[in-house]
């Protein structure tokens, strides 16, 4: 009896100790996949709390709500470019023959539970995913967040940046509408004036001579399958270096490159679930009182017809505003002609996003920085960047305002070629005054913190001296704000010359040295910042108060 009922006790007991079936199965898993514990370690992080770092939320957010209101459009849209006569709910275009693609788009529009509020959640959805992405993205540019170790996610960034675009193009086509179809058009003629490859391209991309007849079913496959699906993968990657890497923080008190400072992880999550409610509740509210892309209003797309008025979507104005302002230039080599009135836009515009995704790598070269770095930069203290940011703002501008050149004509009865005139002279001088505006004020900023840190924050009341003079009181700031404003660290200019030590202060003679040389000291050096105050001058301003 007490031998059995040792042996019981036993096997209760281990069985107690081991808990029931599915924590077994889940400790077999970990222990050979490690999940549990390396959820567990990431679960302990703090997240920094600042209404910044939202933007890469509404991103992710928004493009949830695409992928969920576009699963629900495919069930119902037909990517075929049959003929087809419509007999749909919509009175003007009954008995016209139309698409099946177009067809199903009205179909959707008018006669599907809730249709046209998807189909315009999921346009407004895409709008404000690429918005959200770019603002994101000035936001790590400006505040240096693509710095090592983070060089790659700003690569998946820019990425997702271009997909997005090319996604909203793609999409934007399928419904074979005339609104569509002519943008499709200026498309087809930029892919013309590729030397040598364009014919091909354009060949392949439409399935023969364009419009042609798969138009709408490789745009169907390219924009439902493949971009989705390396857009999906992107965000992983772009998730786990996140999580990878130790999350950027403004600076602050006790904020350094060793730790962060922020919400837990439940805390975090909890405000997100939140965020993603009210990102959601937004976006279906414009898609119910906003509306957008009314294919029934332009009608079927007709080769021999172009549709007044035609504007892309904001995101591709940037390319259309380039070529709408750029001169009829046409020239002959080795006996073929080059459109040089869409060639060179296209160059243009490539180059403009390729810059933007190169620069962490210009940067780090001309820094000789490869350090990690978690704290963010204020924009003020690194005027050259911040100015070239602009620089870049303020091209994509003036060219998204060429985009709507006849829009802008007619409503304010001016001439077109006037507002290409004015656009054409504003992408060469926007972005020089911007650039030189923007210069100017960072480093006004920087001065009148170097004031603020020396003498103290102005509080406005005035004191007579014995002797009769006046003198404003000034009030010492807090170690806090002390810190914000004189943490950041100044660089030193790469010097020319012989290869000097491993600080990296010096460059051979070579021609690439040279050119490293010289944009070092026209981003860091004597006239590109304000010498923040030192410990001693700091120590003896205030002596004398």
């Amino acid at each position: 009896m007490n031998d059995g009922w040792s042996v019981g006790g036993v096997s209760q007991e281990n069985e107690v100790r081991r808990g029931g079936k599915g924590e077994r199965i889940a400790e077999w898993a970990d222990g050979r996949l490690g999940l549990y514990s390396s959820i567990r370690a990431r679960g302990r992080r703090a997240f920094p709390d600042h209404w910044s770092f939202m933007l890469g939320e509404v991103c992710l957010y928004s493009f949830i709500i695409i992928i969920v209101t576009g699963v629900y459009l495919t069930l119902y849209f037909h990517p075929s470019m049959n003929e087809v006569e419509y007999n749909g709910s919509y009175v003007p275009l009954q008995g016209q023959t139309v698409s099946e693609a177009f067809n199903s788009t009205l179909h959707i529009s008018f006669d599907v539970r809730g249709g046209l509020l998807i189909r315009q959640a999921h346009h407004w959805a895409a709008l404000v995913f690429v918005a959200a992405l770019l603002v994101h993205m000035m936001r790590v540019f400006f505040t240096g967040a693509f710095r090592k170790p983070r060089e790659l996610n700003w690569l998946f960034g820019f990425l997702l940046l271009v997909l997005g675009m090319f996604a909203g193009l793609t999409g934007y086509d399928l419904p074979d509408d005339l609104l569509s179809g002519t943008g499709l058009a200026v498309v087809n003629g930029t892919i013309l004036s590729i030397p040598i490859v364009g014919t091909y391209l354009s060949m392949f991309l439409f399935g023969g001579e364009f419009p042609g007849d798969d138009l709408v079913a490789r745009f169907n496959t390219i924009h439902v399958l493949i971009i989705p699906a390396l857009m999906v993968g992107l965000l992983v990657a772009h998730l786990f270096l996140a999580l990878r890497h130790r999350h950027t923080q403004y600076p602050g008190p006790g904020r350094t490159n060793e730790n962060v400072v922020g919400l837990p992880l439940k805390v975090y999550a909890v405000k997100s679930a939140g965020f993603f409610f009210l990102v959601a509740g937004g976006i279906f509210v414009l898609g119910a009182v906003a509306q957008i892309n009314p294919v029934w209003m332009y009608g079927p797309y007709r080769a021999d017809q172009v549709s007044a008025g035609s504007q892309p979507d904001w995101y591709m104005g940037v390319a259309d505003g380039l070529l709408r302002v750029m001169p009829g230039w046409e020239v002959d080599f080795w006996g073929h002609t080059l459109a040089l009135d869409n060639l060179i836009p296209l160059t243009v515009g490539v180059g403009l996003f390729l810059v933007m995704g190169a620069y962490p790598f210009i940067e780090a070269w001309v820094t000789d920085d490869d350090r990690e770095q978690h704290i963010l930069d204020r924009p003020r203290n690194r005027p050259v960047r911040t100015a070239l940011g602009v620089a870049w703002l303020s091209f994509y501008l003036v060219a998204l305002i060429g985009a709507a050149n006849d829009i802008i004509a007619t409503h304010f009865d001016v001439s077109v070629e006037s507002v290409s005139w004015a656009v054409r002279i504003g992408l060469f001088v926007a972005p020089l005054a911007a650039f030189a505006v923007t210069k100017r004020v960072a480093l006004g900023l920087q001065r009148r913190d170097r004031d603020k840190v020396l003498h103290g924050r102005e509080t406005g009341i005035i004191k007579r001296l014995p002797n009769g003079e006046f003198m404003e009181m000034h009030e010492p700031l807090s170690r806090e704000q002390l810190h914000v404003l004189t943490q950041h660290e100044q660089y030193t200019p790469i010097t020319s010359g012989p290869s000097g030590g491993a600080d990296g202060s010096h460059t051979g003679s070579g021609l690439a040295p040279r050119l490293r040389a010289r944009l070092s000291q026209d981003f860091y050096g004597e006239d590109t910042q304000i010498a923040k105050p030192t410990a001693a001058e700091y120590k003896e301003i205030t002596s004398r108060h």
